[in-house]
């Protein structure tokens, strides 16, 4: 699968001073994520914020499907803190790569936090281009097949179940799963099943 390629030295900060944005270099703050071309090649990094504020720059993030064995896949409840879609069902975890992180040490990481999880062997299922008014995202997206003890982080996860494929199926359009979560299971839906 795909990682991503980082520059010998740290990559320029965004946004870069412009005609339309004259002004002094911004100072780096709060989380950093890199800022990527389709093909990996990090070429800048920019703060969360930025990413965030319509600017449409591409940047990375990971996603871990959880299947067991009966064909269950778990989901989270997104925390009602959360500022984008909360109380809707997710992916079981998701999460921006930090600048400096491959895809993996993401993964790892961001499942360690939202679900207490740090012993799995991911499969990688692809990566593809999200796109929203607010958001341009590469996501990463692995799996893994088992039933495994998981403690979900209250400030990230309100909570977690156990989906049947059929239950998912009825929960569509419903404004119960997240638009990313409903567009990602039609892609990969066939992959997971294939797993078991």
């Amino acid at each position: 699968m795909l990682d991503l390629v980082y520059p010998s030295s740290p990559a320029p900060l965004y946004p870069r001073p412009s005609v339309d944005n004259p002004g002094k270099q911004p100072v780096p703050t709060g989380e950093m994520l890199p800022l990527v071309e389709p093909s990996g090649l990090v070429y800048g990094q920019a703060t969360r914020e930025y990413c965030h504020s319509g600017s449409h720059v591409l940047h990375p993030v990971v996603h871990l499907h959880i299947i067991d064995h009966f064909g269950k896949l778990y989901l989270q409840k997104r925390s009602m803190t959360k500022d984008l879609l909360p109380g809707y069902w997710d992916t079981a975890v998701g999460g921006h790569v930090s600048y400096g992180e491959t895809i993996l040490e993401a993964l790892y990481r961001e499942t360690s936090e939202e679900l207490g999880l740090t012993a799995f062997n991911p499969i990688g299922l692809g990566a593809y281009i999200w796109q929203t008014q607010r958001d341009n995202e590469y996501v990463f997206v692995h799996a893994i097949l088992g039933h495994p003890t998981l403690h979900p982080n209250a400030e990230e996860v309100s909570e977690g179940r156990w989906w049947t494929f059929e239950e998912l199926d009825r929960a569509m359009g419903q404004n119960v799963l997240t638009p990313n979560f409903e567009s990602e299971f039609g892609r990969i839906r066939d992959r997971l099943l294939a797993m078991l």
